[in-house]
């Protein structure tokens, strides 16, 4: 399944996921820097959908706030 998400990182909220009507936006707590917001973007999704976090993967957007994501069910 993909998924659309808006990423707000170094956000004092995180982690939380909304569901919006383009997506996801999730909040994170951690900094997007070399690639932390994207390991916690991962876990964050995975407790979310209840799978492991290695069926959680970024597949667009890797630098960008509004990432493609897959999550395998």
């Amino acid at each position: 399944m993909k998924v659309t998400v808006t990423v707000k990182p170094n956000s004092k909220k995180g982690p939380l996921v909304e569901a919006t009507d383009e997506g996801l936006l999730v909040y994170l707590a951690e900094r997007p820097v070399e690639g932390q917001a994207n390991q916690a973007l991962e876990q964050t999704l995975a407790k979310h959908y209840g799978v492991a976090k290695t069926r959680v993967t970024v597949i667009k957007g890797v630098k960008s706030r509004i990432k493609i994501v897959e999550v395998d069910l």
